[in-house]
C-alpha cells in the first residue's frame, strides 16, 4: 500500500522545494453570513474575490494559523497537535470581534485539505512537509470603524522545503528599537495585522546585516518577549530550559511542546518566567521556536555598540537545544512515540 501511494506522488524535486507558495487543487473555504457560517467545503478556485469596501482591506479583521502534515517513516500522514492551532483561532478571531470557527470543523478542514492533497505530501526523508494556512477574514462592506457582517474561513495547503536549507544556522539578532504589541493589545493572538506591523523593523534589521529582531516589552524596554514571528527558549548554564513570560506574547504551540518534551519526557527543569535583557550573557544556548523551523539557533544579539555571543557558537546549534528539536522531530515523523494526542493521523 505504501509503495503505490509513493508512486503516485507528484512530479516535484523534493529536495530542492524552497519556503514558496505553489497553488494545489484543492482548498477548503467556508462563509459566514446572517449569524451563521455555511456548510462550506473544498473548492478547487484559488482565487478571492471580495468587494472594494470589504473589511479586512479597511480596519484588518483577519486572523490565520500554521501548521504542517507530514508523511512518517511507515508511510502514514498525520499533522501535529492540530486541535491547538483549533484553540488558537478560536479565541483569536473572538478577540477581534469576529465569528469563531468551530473547533470540530476546523480540524475536518485540515483532513478534508491534506486527503485532497495527498499526493502533495513530500515523502518521508525529504525534510520537506506540507504547509497548511487556515485564515479568517473579514469579506463584508463596512465603511465605519465597526465589525463586518461577513466573513470567509479558507484553508490552503503548499507543499515546502526545510526553513533551513543544509540545516539551521545560528542566527544574528539586534535588540530592535521599535515595539512589537503594545500592553493589553494583540500580541497574545494570531492576526496579520501584527506582523504587518513587524515588517518595517524586519528590514530595518536586515539591511543592517541581521537575521531577525529581538523585541522588548513595550512598556518598560527592559525585559525579553519575542522576535516578529518567534518565541524564545533560553537554556542556562546548568541546563535549565527558560521561555520568557508576558501576555504579549503569542503562545506558540511549538514552544509548548517543547518545554512540555524537556520537562515530561527529558526530565529537564523548566522556567517560564519574565526573562530580563540583562541575563542574557549568563545564558548557555538560545533558540528560536515555531512551526516553519522548529528550533532556529541564536549565535549572537547586538544592543546599541554591545554584543552579546552565546557559548554555543555561530557553528552549530547547542547541545540541549539539539536534543529538543530531535525528540520534537522524531516525534512528528514517527521515529519517537509522541505523547496520546499530540499526533492526528490523517491517511
Amino acid at each position: 500500500m505504501k509503495e503505490a501511494h509513493i508512486m503516485a506522488k507528484a512530479d516535484i524535486d523534493w529536495g530542492n522545494l524552497g519556503f514558496a507558495y505553489r497553488s494545489l487543487p484543492q482548498r477548503y473555504v467556508a462563509n459566514y453570513a446572517n449569524g451563521a457560517w455555511d456548510e462550506g467545503g473544498l473548492s478547487s478556485d484559488a482565487t478571492v474575490t471580495i468587494s472594494e469596501c470589504a473589511g479586512i482591506l479597511h480596519y484588518c479583521q483577519e486572523v490565520f494559523e500554521g501548521l504542517k502534515a507530514y508523511e512518517t517513516v511507515d508511510g502514514h500522514i498525520v499533522t501535529f497537535r492540530p486541535d491547538l492551532n483549533a484553540e488558537r483561532m478560536y479565541h483569536s478571531a473572538a478577540y477581534l470581534e469576529m465569528p469563531s470557527f468551530p473547533r470540530e470543523r476546523f480540524l475536518a478542514a485540515v483532513d478534508a485539505v491534506v486527503t485532497a492533497n495527498r499526493d502533495y505530501v513530500p515523502p518521508y526523508g525529504s525534510d520537506a512537509s506540507l504547509y497548511l494556512r487556515p485564515l479568517i477574514f473579514a469579506t463584508g462592506e463596512v465603511i465605519g470603524v465597526k465589525p463586518a457582517d461577513a466573513y470567509q474561513f479558507r484553508l490552503f495547503a503548499t507543499p515546502v522545503g526545510p526553513y533551513f536549507k543544509g540545516g539551521a544556522k545560528p542566527v544574528r539578532l539586534c535588540v530592535s528599537s521599535f515595539d512589537r504589541a503594545a500592553p493589553h493589545g494583540t500580541g497574545h493572538i494570531k492576526a496579520g495585522l501584527n506582523y504587518a506591523m513587524s515588517l518595517h523593523a524586519y528590514m530595518a534589521a536586515h539591511a543592517a546585516g541581521f537575521d531577525e529582531n529581538m523585541f522588548l516589552d513595550a512598556a518598560t524596554r527592559t525585559h525579553i518577549e519575542e522576535t516578529g514571528g518567534a518565541n524564545f527558549l533560553f537554556v542556562t548554564k546548568d541546563g535549565t530550559i527558560v521561555t520568557p513570560k508576558s501576555p504579549s506574547i503569542l503562545p506558540s504551540i511549538t514552544r509548548r511542546s517543547l518545554v512540555h518534551i524537556a520537562e515530561h519526557i527529558l526530565g529537564m527543569r523548566v522556567e517560564e518566567r519574565p526573562v530580563a535583557f540583562d541575563e542574557l550573557s549568563d545564558f548557555a544556548e538560545a533558540g528560536l521556536c515555531g512551526t516553519a523551523a522548529v528550533i532556529s539557533p541564536v549565535g549572537s544579539v547586538t544592543h546599541s555598540d554591545k554584543v552579546i555571543a552565546l557559548p554555543s557558537g555561530m557553528e552549530h546549534m547547542g547541545p540541549v537545544l539539539q536534543k529538543l528539536y530531535d525528540t520534537l522531530r522524531g516525534m512528528q515523523l514517527g521515529t519517537i512515540e509522541a505523547p496520546e494526542g499530540w499526533i492526528r493521523r490523517i491517511c
